[in-house]
């Protein structure tokens, strides 16, 4: 079997995209694989292993094929979203004192591990069979936060045992904590409403209210379950007579053995980061706690919505007229599904799924809400944050960590970092502009906007 570098675009989102190249720069495009027949790049898609980073591709569960490329490294890399009742006002001169207990209570940096959360090998199995409720259980959250994530925190099929122990003991001391890269967490404030009666079904009430996003995903367990797999593909593709012009596309048929034993572990990997953002937000919590003197509860710190970027699902869709179970893949992707879809949490059906965008650091970032045309175009997804413009290594060389923080805070945002390095990595300037590819969603229909956030305080892995 030969995979070809065919791809299919929707001409509208194309078209779209491309009255802004900066929203069509994905050099590897090209290099998708024929077999999947329906491949969507979306408008912060850019360059990334393999597959390009912003991308949807969807292939037939009984014909096509799964591949580790196409869900990525860091499995569930995702965006958590907490709204409160305070303002900023109510905040402004604790904001210091906030940020450095957050920074504090949350682990942040490459390698970086906790020393208060004691979990055991029978713990982590437990824990990424049983996503987000095993915290919860435990005391670490509240039990509505489940309703409000993507698969509810908990994706099925989950199986240990395909899980290796090289990707088990480099998760094992990694749960709440934050890792590096484009990951942050910030305190942010509603800057503006665009749909008021949405923003209000999501506990988004005005301008000024006090928001909490986490971004970060499954750490190093995830990415030991992607690098493992990938050899187990390359493999594969010899097995079943495929060829790739890239190994990072190395898959197999959807029916095969390799195939589902990657499912299953991928699916802990999920879990795993479900996991590892409740346990943030538990401590962010504290921090509000410690800091305010209040309950969590009295300060309304109520979880808007989880969203998954990295992650490959069985889904039905409609394709050429006919519905479909295919495997989507959503590398850099958001979910965006509609108004009364079953996935949809059953309090926010009437309007539809929450989707978070988050910006580069310093920026907006954006809550959108999923609409039927992401179904008929984009296979439920929309983009999944600003998407780089220049890599790390050139945004190094480009940016000084120290100027981009002292830039930051004269424009009065509070910032906490591991190192000055990460700063000149994500500075703003590396990234595209987020709210043009909130507009382009927007304008194309894949996702409405809802509200624009910016950020109060940053703090960086």
């Amino acid at each position: 079997m030969h995979v070809s570098g065919l791809i299919f675009a929707n001409q509208a989102l194309l078209e779209k995209m491309q009255t802004d190249r900066t929203l069509w720069q994905c050099a590897n495009v090209a290099q998708l694989p024929g077999i999947y027949k329906h491949a969507i790049t979306l408008p912060d898609g850019h360059e990334g292993y393999g597959f390009p980073i912003g991308g949807v591709a969807a292939t037939d569960h009984t014909e096509g094929v799964i591949s580790p490329g196409g869900v990525g490294y860091d499995i569930n890399c995702g965006v958590r979203l907490l709204a409160s009742n305070l303002t900023e006002q109510d905040i402004r001169l604790h904001l210091s004192a906030l940020t450095e207990s957050i920074f504090r209570n949350v682990p942040s940096g490459l390698g970086s591990r906790r020393k208060d959360l004691t979990i055991s090998n029978s713990d982590l199995d437990r824990l990424t069979v049983e996503g987000v409720n095993f915290l919860v259980e435990r005391g670490l959250g509240w039990s509505e936060d489940a309703e409000h994530c993507e698969e509810q925190g908990c994706m099925l099929n989950a199986n240990p045992d395909m899980v290796s122990n090289t990707a088990k003991s480099r998760g094992l001391t990694q749960i709440g904590t934050l890792g590096s890269g484009n990951h942050f967490l910030e305190i942010q404030k509603v800057d503006k409403i665009l749909n008021l009666k949405t923003a209000k079904t999501f506990g988004i009430t005005h301008e000024g209210q006090v928001m909490v996003m986490i971004h970060c995903g499954s750490r190093g367990y995830g990415h030991q379950v992607c690098s493992d797999y990938l050899r187990v593909m390359e493999s594969a593709i010899k097995k079943y007579g495929i060829t790739v012009p890239d190994r990072e596309l190395a898959c197999a048929p959807g029916t095969s053995l390799e195939a589902h034993n990657y499912y299953q572990a991928m699916a802990c990997a999920v879990n795993y980061a479900f996991v590892n953002r409740q346990a943030i937000m538990h401590w962010v919590r504290q921090s509000f706690q410690q800091v305010l003197k209040q309950d969590p509860e009295n300060l309304g710190l109520k979880l808007v919505y989880d969203v998954a970027h990295n992650i490959a699902k069985i889904e039905k869709h409609e394709v050429e007229g006919k519905t479909k179970k295919v495997w989507v893949h959503r590398k850099g992707a958001t979910r965006a599904f509609p108004a009364g879809h079953p996935d949809v949490p059953a309090d926010y059906r009437n309007e539809g799924q929450p989707v978070i965008i988050p910006g580069s650091m310093g920026t907006s970032s954006w809550v959108l809400v999923g609409n039927q045309k992401a179904m008929d175009l984009t296979f439920g997804s929309t983009a999944h944050g600003a998407g780089r413009l220049l890599s790390r290594s050139a945004a190094k060389r480009k940016y000084w960590g120290g100027e981009i923080k002292t830039r930051l805070e004269k424009s009065g945002i509070t910032v906490r970092a591991a190192s000055p390095m990460v700063l000149a990595e994500e500075a703003d300037q590396a990234y595209k502009n987020v709210d043009v590819i909130a507009d382009v969603s927007d304008q194309v229909g894949i996702a409405t906007k809802v509200a624009r956030l910016v950020p109060l305080a940053v703090i960086k892995g």
